[in-house]
């Protein structure tokens, strides 16, 4: 998976918006302004590709114990965001991009069911 097919398919969930909130290099996805992805462009450039996640607290204890390549999220709440090391990983792209659901799913339950039905 490259930066471009990460940015499409994140893209392409309802309700998907892409920012630069905290400097011009980390790219965040949010759904109804709430982030659900992270990840460092200048990384990628440099062959180090990792993304942010949000995550169930239990299933993130799950990943990170099953697979090297998944550690509590950097720079982030380490009970609900993981680091998955994308260019060390031997993770198939299908179970990254069901990682990505997750998180997308995650956080768009934790936004008011009113806010939710806007998204088309």
């Amino acid at each position: 998976m490259n930066i471009e097919q990460l940015r499409e398919y994140c893209l392409h969930k309802k309700g998907v918006t892409e920012h630069f909130p905290f400097d011009e290099t980390t790219l965040v996805f949010k759904v109804l302004d709430k982030m659900f992805l992270l990840t460092s462009l200048k990384a990628w450039e440099e062959g180090i590709q990792s993304i942010n996640l949000k995550c169930n607290p239990e299933y993130a204890q799950e990943l990170r114990a099953a697979h090297p390549c998944i550690a509590p999220g950097y720079h982030m709440s380490k009970k609900h965001w993981n680091t998955i090391q994308l260019h060390n990983s031997q993770l198939p792209t299908k179970f990254i991009l069901e990682l990505i659901d997750h998180s997308y799913d995650m956080v768009l339950k934790g936004i008011p069911k009113k806010l939710r039905d806007t998204i088309k």
